[in-house]
């Protein structure tokens, strides 16, 4: 499972260039800082900036900045999210009371998405996502002179949503589809599943292991998907090396990049190719 895990955060990731927490119930918190695990991809998270012991460094260090000053911002509801890699690729759906399914016909939420054949895909939906973020242009110019901070991973940013849905492909070409209802479908209808007993839940016609799915009947905004990551940028060494020309140095929030994964291409079973990486050491071993 953890090969497949981390499959499905790297698809993601490809698109989006974002982070995928495989257990939403349990949080990301914004301003959190650590490493990325390299076999799972989950953040193995070591601190926080908005830590009283994180505020007494930057006190050490004679910087100014009070970071309980600026706490996280929250943007407004959005539209549904839907994140789908490369070889997701969605189709018509629109089912009616017809089907059976209690609650179908006024779905807030209904799709149909067709997987390639002989290749993992991944598939998020986020009902109604929230954004919670660190102020801009606020934080990062100061935290790039803190030596807790090098090399390390911060969460920049996170989506929170009172509904998701989390799906990876098993190769077999298959057709899947999803529906957020008011209500549970009908007892005895063969092949589906709901995700609550009773309010609102996921209607999907798949039950297959890798999908994950979860509703809060009181629309509480408690589960973290996803979330995006920073970490410094290494201007500095760039800066002086005698074969490059010299570069204007970035400033604020420039002055970090998005995280990349850690990890060597992956095959369709989440494993690092072992092809792949011979042939980087091939090619290196060109120059």
């Amino acid at each position: 499972m953890p090969n497949l895990q981390r499959k499905y955060i790297d698809l993601i990731h490809q698109v989006s260039s974002k982070w995928v927490n495989w257990d939403p119930p349990i949080p990301v918190e914004v301003g959190a800082y650590g490493e990325v695990e390299g076999e799972t991809g989950e953040l193995r998270v070591e601190g926080n900036i908005y830590d009283p012991k994180f505020q007494h460094e930057l006190d050490k260090l004679g910087l100014t900045l009070r970071v309980a000053d600026h706490p996280p911002q929250l943007g407004g509801v959005e539209e549904d999210f839907i994140i789908a890699s490369k070889g997701a690729r969605r189709v018509g759906l629109h089912m009616g009371p017809e089907a059976g399914v209690a609650g179908i016909a006024s779905a807030s939420f209904q799709g149909q998405w067709q997987f390639e054949h002989g290749k993992r895909d991944a598939l998020l939906i986020m009902h109604s996502p929230r954004l919670r973020f660190l102020p801009r242009n606020v934080f990062l110019e100061t935290l790039f002179r803190v030596p807790a901070l090098k090399d390390k991973c911060l969460v920049t940013g996170i989506h929170v949503c009172p509904a998701f849905s989390m799906y990876l492909s098993n190769k077999s070409g298959e057709r899947v589809s999803l529906a957020l209802v008011a209500r549970v479908p009908v007892a005895g209808v063969a092949g589906v599943t709901a995700g609550a007993d009773g309010g609102i839940g996921w209607w999907s016609d798949t039950q297959a292991d890798l999908m994950r799915k979860a509703c809060d009947k009181a629309g509480n905004y408690c589960y973290t998907p996803l979330y995006m990551m920073k970490r410094r940028t290494g201007w500095l060494s760039r800066l002086f090396r005698e074969d490059e020309t010299p570069e204007t140095p970035p400033t604020g929030d420039d002055l970090w990049r998005d995280v990349s994964p850690p990890w060597d291409p992956l095959n369709e079973d989440g494993e690092e190719d072992s092809l792949d990486m011979q042939r980087g050491v091939e090619n290196a071993n060109e120059f």
